[in-house]
């Protein structure tokens, strides 16, 4: 099931459960995971991607290293709302993951790269330490945002 609806995410979901998230590249893929209460998310690793059925086969094995019951995909839509090239690219990335058996749910990320720079600037992290991990910690941004609103009353 692939979704926009974080309702119809968490319907399909059991009670809590590590989710992990994913900032999609055309070069890199951002990977973040979320505590099994859904309080707090944490950037892991960026994946150099490579054929599908390779980046297929790592993600296979973070999802049952990390006990992973549901996937965040940040959706990169245009400012006023509308799908973009990358868009559909990233709809197609999704529709992909289906062999992993696991719910979806596609997160708007229009300002998580630039929101995390930011921040990474503030904190004064180098321009090397920025590049290198501002995919991992733009998913977390991603998955936090997917992770308020499933808790959210």
């Amino acid at each position: 099931m692939i979704t926009t609806a974080a309702p119809e995410f968490a319907a399909a979901l059991p009670n809590g459960g590590r989710l992990m998230a994913l900032d999609v590249g055309t070069k890199t893929i951002g990977v973040a995971f979320c505590d099994a209460n859904w309080a707090f998310a944490t950037p892991d690793k960026t994946i150099i991607r490579k054929k599908f059925s390779a980046d297929l086969e790592i993600l296979k094995a973070l999802v049952a290293a990390q006990s992973i019951v549901g996937l965040v995909v940040g959706l990169p839509l245009n400012m006023d709302g509308t799908d973009s090239p990358r868009t559909q690219s990233t709809r197609a990335f999704a529709r992909n993951l289906v062999p992993l058996g696991l719910p979806l749910l596609l997160w708007d990320e229009r300002w998580s790269t630039a929101a995390v720079e930011r921040a990474m600037i503030a904190a004064d992290v180098s321009r090397a330490k920025r590049a290198e991990r501002i995919d991992s910690a733009a998913a977390a941004f991603i998955l936090q945002g997917a992770i308020d609103a499933l808790t959210r009353p």
